[in-house]
């Protein structure tokens, strides 16, 4: 027995309906993972932009061959992935956000989801790909 329940003292009334209360239904208890995944990403991607930066201007005028021996080091090439897939990360969480908190229809958020995962999977591995093939300079 709690200290409210012994002194009489009423509960807080709940926030929730009576059937969510039946069903145990509430918050999806998400938003603050999703929360830190964006933040921790988004400091990711600030650590990694200078670098990012300094290796395009590296990349600048040159021609396949001269880009594919820069991306072939090592270093750069695990840079740049790096920051791709925080990237695609990064915006796959706040797309979703916007999506969660902007389309009501049930059917047409689910499709809208499952095409915001689809696209920034999509977007990562075409990156991945041209940058391993670049570095690897077949």
């Amino acid at each position: 027995m709690s200290f409210s329940e012994s002194h009489g003292s009423p509960k807080p009334p709940s926030m929730r309906t009576p059937l969510g209360r039946v069903r145990n239904l509430g918050a999806a208890h998400s938003g603050t993972g999703d929360f830190w995944r964006q933040r921790i990403t988004a400091v990711a991607m600030t650590l990694l932009m200078i670098p990012v930066l300094v290796i395009i201007m590296m990349l600048l005028g040159r021609n396949q061959a001269g880009a594919a021996q820069i991306l072939g080091s090592l270093p750069i090439a695990v840079i740049l992935l790096l920051f791709i897939v925080a990237s695609a990360w990064h915006m796959k969480i706040g797309m979703q956000v916007v999506i969660e908190d902007y389309i009501h229809n049930e059917k047409l958020k689910l499709v809208s989801i499952m095409l915001n995962n689809f696209f920034s999977i999509a977007v990562a591995l075409a990156s991945t790909y041209a940058i391993l093939k670049l570095s690897s300079g077949v």
